[in-house]
């Protein structure tokens, strides 16, 4: 009898596990399913900002410039923020998860200045893939030949300066504190917090990939996704977003710093010969930076592939994961509005017929 009910127990054990193993696999997906339509509705979103951007630019000469900027920053945080991160908020239950808990998620960590000391690996790795992107778009164009659309896709992003004092304080401000804290709490907080029970790992990837799927073109998606991955790890390591959002700010004052430059380049006199040297000074400067950076992380390849991060959810392969995540049907068509060049133009010919 002892025997027969232990093997009662065990087949009840078994059967209790594979449902719970099945449950997960069936939360999973949903959740993954919820990412992709919350990416969705961002390009939307992104879209509609984009739309309504080109509508401002045709009123442009009965608007001010100053005004004309503050409106487009306006409907910058409302659309490209504020309404997909409440969209993800509530679709993944944030809202419940956070109750109380938005100064835990915000904490200063115990090791700040080793947590910011991070910072040269951290522009190495993404700036150097910056690099790195660049070069392989320069060999397909001169080997593979010129193509339009290839080449916008691999084109940088790069924010014209402006002779518009107003213009330069809104751009700056939205660089430099509005992106920084939106883009933190939607990617490496709601995104990756959803994503945490089912391995920490898959956490930091698929929010680093989303992360750098919002950035646009390719060139932007590997180099953002590298930030990415590199401010995720921070995020794990620090259980924090205090620092990863101190350093994604570091990094875009210095985009800021070009814009802020070049537009006082543009409002002096071109021929402005101290201008112009304090520009090629912080160009020169930032390159160092980056080589530098390039050198440190590698330095530190070896201590991070010691670094073992936890996985709540071992007993699925990553492999698996990562295929049901990109399987998932709104995932799919997040990923053809990524690319907004092209899903912009079909949406635009589909509603205009």
């Amino acid at each position: 009898m002892k025997e027969w009910s232990l093997v009662m127990e065990n087949h009840e054990f078994t059967e209790k596990t594979e449902q719970d193993d099945n449950t997960k696999i069936r939360d999973y997906k949903v959740v993954c399913a919820k990412l992709g339509l919350t990416m969705c509705v961002y390009f939307l979103c992104r879209l509609a900002a984009g739309w309504i951007s080109d509508e401002l630019s045709r009123v442009s000469d009965s608007l001010n410039d100053g005004v004309h900027s503050l409106i487009y920053s306006v409907v910058v945080i409302v659309l490209v923020y504020v309404i997909p991160i409440l969209f993800a908020a509530f679709l993944l239950k944030s809202f419940k998860s956070y109750k109380g808990n938005y100064r835990t998620l915000y904490r200063k960590p115990k090791r700040l200045a080793r947590a910011l000391g991070t910072f040269p690996a951290t522009i190495g790795f993404g700036h150097g893939t910056a690099l790195l992107t660049l070069l392989i778009s320069f060999l397909i164009s001169r080997y593979i030949g010129s193509h339009t659309y290839i080449d916008d896709l691999f084109r940088p992003t790069v924010i014209e300066p402006s002779t518009d004092i107003a213009s330069i304080i809104a751009m700056v401000f939205l660089l430099v504190v509005i992106a920084p804290v939106f883009e933190e709490f939607f990617t490496r907080g709601i995104m990756y917090d959803a994503l945490k029970p089912y391995g920490t790992g898959m956490a930091i990837l698929i929010s680093s990939l989303l992360f750098g799927l919002m950035h646009g073109n390719l060139y932007m998606l590997f180099y953002t996704t590298a930030y990415g991955l590199a401010l995720g790890y921070i995020r794990y390591a620090t259980d924090s977003l205090f620092t990863v959002t101190i350093l994604h700010a570091i990094v875009n004052s210095i985009g800021a710093g070009t814009l802020l430059l070049s537009s006082l380049v543009q409002m002096t006199n071109e021929e402005n010969r101290v201008l112009n040297t304090i520009n090629i000074i912080f160009i020169l400067a930032v390159l160092v930076m980056i080589i530098v950076g390039v050198v440190v992380f590698i330095s530190k390849i070896p201590a991070i592939r010691r670094y073992k991060i936890e996985n709540a959810w071992a007993d699925i392969s990553p492999w698996r994961k990562t295929a049901w995540f990109l399987f998932s049907i709104p995932v799919i068509i997040m990923m053809v509005f990524a690319f907004n060049e092209l899903s912009g133009f079909l949406l635009s010919d589909l509603l205009l017929k």
